[in-house]
């Protein structure tokens, strides 16, 4: 039986960006159940009260999206008990893994190359329409397992923002979430309370200096272009999102019914 969740938002003192997707409507009237999906970033750092709100929650599954890179840097989820735990990677093993360390260490000039004129923008643009594209299987692997008895879940990345965010949206596209709502649900990354912490080496004002955090805000902020263009891809490659969910994902129609009712009021 789901737990009903508190309506005020926890403060985890170890998680940053958590919260509870209930709530967004569907085009037809109906809603998103409360206490039966989460979304977060990463749990390696859960304190024992977090852990133990966590715990309350009566999770079935928790989906980490992070690959090993990112395992390795901050660590391995903590352990809630009776919890299932999937770890479905949604960029390859060793993705971004130079590029985050030079995040973290380059000096102005460096990240001047890396990130300036536009490119730390295109870099999350093209990196949200690959994971629609190039990700099918495992963004059904997710669902179906939704469908079938994985809730109440929790899906999260490092941030909780950008492979979570697209994972999150698949998942309310599929059972009908209107698009604003999906988006609006998104952009509350934003909130200072959840924003991933930049981490950079050396602790002198030059790491972290106004034109450094204007060339990083681009990876740490959720845009809108960012969703807008996965929801693109989804249309450029299939067609429609009918076409995506039954193609791509290889939803039937009576799998996103058992999804709707898992999911929705």
């Amino acid at each position: 039986m789901t737990q009903q969740v508190p309506s005020t938002e926890p403060e985890l003192a170890g998680v940053r960006n958590f919260r509870d997707v209930g709530g967004l409507p569907t085009a037809d009237g109906r809603r998103v159940r409360h206490g039966v999906l989460f979304r977060s970033g990463h749990l390696a750092h859960a304190t024992e009260q977090d852990a133990e709100f966590l715990a309350s929650l009566g999770l079935h599954t928790i989906f980490d999206f992070r690959n090993a890179a990112d395992q390795k840097l901050e660590g391995p989820d903590v352990e809630l008990p009776g919890v299932r735990n999937v770890n479905l990677p949604l960029t390859d093993p060793a993705h971004g893994a130079e590029f985050w360390t030079m995040v973290r260490e380059g000096d102005i000039e460096q990240l001047r190359g890396l990130l300036g004129d536009g490119k730390a923008a295109n870099r999350m643009v093209s990196s949200y329409r690959t994971i629609v594209r190039e990700r099918t299987d495992e963004h059904s692997r997710v669902l179906h397992g939704l469908a079938e008895d994985s809730v109440p879940a929790l899906m999260h990345c490092a941030a909780g923002k950008d492979r979570a965010g697209v994972s999150i949206a698949v998942t309310l596209l599929a059972v009908g979430v209107e698009r604003d709502a999906i988006l609006a649900d998104y952009l509350e990354s934003n909130a200072k309370h959840r924003r991933y912490k930049v981490r950079r080496s050396g602790g002198g004002d030059s790491a972290y200096g106004p034109e450094v955090m204007e060339l990083l805000s681009p990876l740490f902020e959720a845009r809108a272009e960012y969703l807008t263009a996965a929801f693109e891809s989804i249309e450029e490659t299939w067609g429609d999102v009918d076409t995506y969910l039954e193609q791509g994902l290889k939803l039937t129609p009576e799998t996103r019914e058992r999804l709707r009712g898992r999911l929705l009021d």
